[in-house]
């Protein structure tokens, strides 16, 4: 089946403090765009919605604009910028570097289907 879908039109956005995430869901696939603003980290936005000390959500995608650093529960660091491909395991904390917007296009699916809804806080 084909199927195409717009990101003008998304499916779903999400707000959290500093940042949006807009998805789009098609037949075995979805899609997100993550933007954060400068200033955002994991720890203090969407910390409180997942009610886990780190980032339970595997994500895999390309950063388009901005940079952000990564910091895995066992002390490992590194930071992706415009045009990096990521595979991001569970346990991490993450944070926007420098005073300009990142904006990641993520294609792992568990990031449009489980990050940032309060839901999971809750269940």
């Amino acid at each position: 089946m084909l199927e195409i879908k717009t990101m003008d039109k998304p499916d779903e956005r999400r707000d959290f403090p500093g940042g949006h995430l807009e998805t789009l869901h098609l037949t075995g696939f979805d899609f997100a765009v993550g933007t954060f603003e400068p200033g955002w980290r994991w720890r203090e936005s969407i910390r409180p919605l997942a009610g886990t000390e780190s980032c339970q959500v595997r994500h895999a995608g390309i950063v388009m604009k901005g940079r952000m650093r990564l910091r895995m529960d066992d002390g490992a660091e590194a930071e992706v910028g415009p045009g990096d491909a990521y595979v991001v395991p569970p346990g991490h904390d993450a944070w926007v570097v420098g005073d300009e917007q990142c904006v990641v296009y993520d294609t792992g699916g568990e990031m449009a289907e489980a990050y940032a809804r309060l839901e999971r806080a809750e269940a």
